[in-house]
């Protein structure tokens, strides 16, 4: 079959798509006739009996799998239309740097596979602002929202020899809320969670392993972002930046916990040693030998206690003393002294336990307290800056 027109001048073949999987082709053939001939104004001719331009879509990177069009559709005046319904599987760079929020483009590009421009000139049959209202009362619900369509006309230059295209840019905007339903939000739950952890007692376990639970609900998160996101972007998508700065926290918050547990622990053990040492004392004044060092200690207080032997039982100080004086009065007076002296001995070891309880053992639980108020502000500041700059940056508008 012959190409329709002048050899000297290009067919113009006029294009219209629409964004179903429609393409409306129209040129003029050398078919012609009087309107008026029989009431005749337009046929229908098998599409193989006519000339029919070989228009492909550069990006389409599978065959359509949809049958052609059969007829065609003559006009008196010559003027043909090729409808085409087509299932287009094209390749699209995808700039998933605010996921998911991103707005994507993708291009379509329309051109000859052999004819050149000399021979084929392809224009827009119509302008955009119809196609654009009949494509967004058609398009079906699914994950992205068509916005916009954009056309341009322009020459690429392929094997010697410049060919007329047409470029269809479709922007379309991904539908974010089921995203920040299913992880954003959870994510942020998670940190709060990890935020109120801070009123549990580090003196348990309690507070460790629920920090560990929370870090681990995070990491199955991460693992199934992991599968949403390709793995061929240029920059950190900020929704990766959004799960690693959570993490980041939670595991500082972690090791800061570790590190409490660990000077309360220390603090702890310094109290238990002091309380040996304070009954091993308590349990030497018991003894005759410390009992001359106890009353050594009370002297100025309970002289008369310690002028009593401690080598001697209260029966043998009374043989040694005047036999004119009665014995049991003096028996009564030295069990007086004896239980004054265990009394003193108590209150001694009570004072001496007190005062090192109020002494160098707190000294690490006070470090504690002061870490903990410490991290806690630094641990809200970091939180809150992070979840500004990210939302300041997913909310920036796209560039030209």
């Amino acid at each position: 079959m012959v190409r329709p027109g002048r050899d000297k001048s290009p067919l113009q073949i006029s294009l219209e798509v629409l964004l179903y999987a429609i393409l409306d082709v129209r040129w003029y053939d050398r078919i012609t006739w009087v309107r008026g001939t029989c009431d005749i104004s337009k046929i229908y001719p098998p599409s193989s009996v006519l000339w029919t331009p070989d228009i492909t879509i550069e990006e389409m990177i599978d065959k359509n799998k949809v049958l052609d069009s059969p007829y065609l559709l003559l006009d008196w005046d010559g003027e043909v239309f090729l409808k085409t319904n087509m299932v287009v599987v094209s390749s699209c760079p995808m700039e998933i740097y605010k996921f998911p929020f991103d707005v994507q483009s993708c291009k379509l590009s329309f051109q000859s596979i052999v004819h050149s421009d000399d021979n084929l000139d392809l224009i827009n049959y119509d302008g955009t602002s119809w196609n654009i209202e009949w494509s967004r009362s058609r398009m079906p619900q699914s994950e992205w929202l068509f916005t916009n369509m954009n056309i341009s006309k322009g020459t690429s230059s392929n094997f010697g020899s410049d060919q007329s295209s047409l470029v269809y840019t479709i922007t379309m905007k991904r539908r974010s809320a089921l995203y920040v339903a299913n992880f954003l939000v959870p994510i942020l739950f998670f940190l709060c969670l990890d935020l109120t952890s801070f009123l549990i007692s580090d003196t348990g376990g309690e507070k460790l392993s629920f920090k560990v639970t929370v870090l681990l609900a995070v990491t199955v998160m991460q693992l199934i972002l992991n599968e949403i996101l390709p793995s061929s972007s240029d920059k950190i998508p900020l929704i990766s930046i959004y799960c690693i700065g959570i993490f980041g926290l939670m595991m500082l918050s972690l090791l800061e916990t570790i590190v409490v547990m660990r000077l309360l622990e220390k603090d702890s053990a310094s109290q238990a040693n002091k309380a040996d040492e304070d009954q091993s004392l308590s349990e030497d004044c018991g003894d005759k030998f410390s009992k001359a060092n106890c009353c050594t200690q009370l002297e100025n207080r309970t002289p008369s206690v310690c002028n009593v032997s401690v080598d001697e039982t209260p029966s043998e100080q009374l043989s040694k003393e005047d036999n004119s004086s009665q014995p049991t009065e003096e028996f009564n007076a030295l069990e007086k002294i004896s239980g004054e002296l265990k009394e003193m001995e108590k209150t001694l070891t009570q004072v001496l336990h007190s005062t090192k309880e109020e002494g160098k053992p707190g000294y690490w639980t006070r470090v504690a307290k002061i870490i903990n108020i410490v991290f806690f502000f630094f641990y809200v500041t970091a939180a809150s800056v992070l979840l500004s700059v990210l939302f300041i940056l997913w909310n920036e508008p796209e560039e030209q």
